[in-house]
């Protein structure tokens, strides 16, 4: 499985001036007017939001890594626009500004789910309308994404090594367990996960499809769109789904099948990591 590369981890990180972001921006929009804030929290990129509609998308130099491509995220983003309805930004442009690598991008409606209290009716509407958008996304045609070179591809043990990690790294979080109930946490998970199969099924995927890049309307908590396709990569669909609990996975996944069923391949990893899932929370 491909490890996380930072190419420049001292390279100086200015924030450009307004003059340079509007330059930017009117390449692709010759009426931007002006700069109203700026956006640190992605880690990876900055974001500078132009009259309150507009994102220009910067990478961070320091940040530069091998999993993440702002180049990938703009390619990604038009192919959901072409073969989709799925609600994304929409890029109005990509390219470098000297050593600034950029996407200019329309403005995601409303607030991420991490800023927002949701009741439990509004959770759950979210969860089915995500997954049914997951859905789309995955069911897209490949062929372009194989063929651009910028989307890192799964082996075929790398579902398993992932799924292993994962949950290694959950049960040593449990400080109560002491090393004999960890050594024997550990040979359970393992000898579960020996029964997942990998299958030819790899898709493009968000990654990361959890609060921080989902949103909402901030009045009436309606699913609004899905941001940040940055860190993609091809690999199994489970892999959108596991960062959310096992009651809110089974949630996603109404409204992953919600117009095409999956096959038993599919049902059989989901199962296994819902078992492994739920196994963990009672330890």
């Amino acid at each position: 499985m491909r490890e996380t590369t930072y190419f420049q981890r001292n390279a100086p990180d200015p924030i450009l001036d307004d003059s340079i972001v509007l330059e930017i921006a009117r390449q692709y929009m010759p009426k931007a007017m002006m700069v109203n804030s700026i956006d640190e929290s992605g880690g990876e990129a900055r974001t500078y939001v132009i009259d309150e509609s507009f994102i220009l998308k910067v990478q961070r130099p320091q940040q530069l890594r091998s999993s993440t491509s702002l180049e990938k995220e703009a390619f990604f983003l038009n192919q959901i626009a072409k073969q989709t309805d799925v609600s994304v930004p929409r890029v109005l442009g990509y390219g470098k500004k000297d050593s600034h690598e950029y996407i200019l991008m329309t403005k995601m409606e409303g607030v991420s789910v991490e800023n927002t209290k949701l009741s439990k009716n509004e959770k759950n509407d979210l969860l089915l309308e995500l997954g049914a958008e997951l859905r789309k996304i995955h069911d897209m045609d490949q062929r372009p994404f194989l063929n651009s070179g910028l989307f890192p591809k799964d082996d075929p043990k790398d579902l398993t090594e992932r799924l292993q990690r994962r949950y290694r790294h959950a049960i040593q979080k449990k400080e109560s367990l002491n090393q004999e109930k960890l050594s024997v946490a550990l040979t359970t998970l393992n000898n579960d996960l020996q029964n997942i199969h990998n299958t030819d099924e790899y898709v493009v995927l968000h990654a990361n499809p959890y609060i921080p890049h989902v949103f909402v309307n901030e009045g009436t908590h309606k699913y609004t769109g899905i941001i940040d396709f940055g860190d993609a990569y091809i690999g199994h669909p489970i892999l959108d789904m596991w960062y959310w609990n096992e009651k809110s996975r089974k949630m996603l996944l109404r409204g992953y099948v919600s117009e095409k069923p999956f096959n038993d391949s599919f049902k059989k990893i989901f199962s296994i990591v819902n078992l492994v899932s739920s196994w963990i929370g009672k330890l």
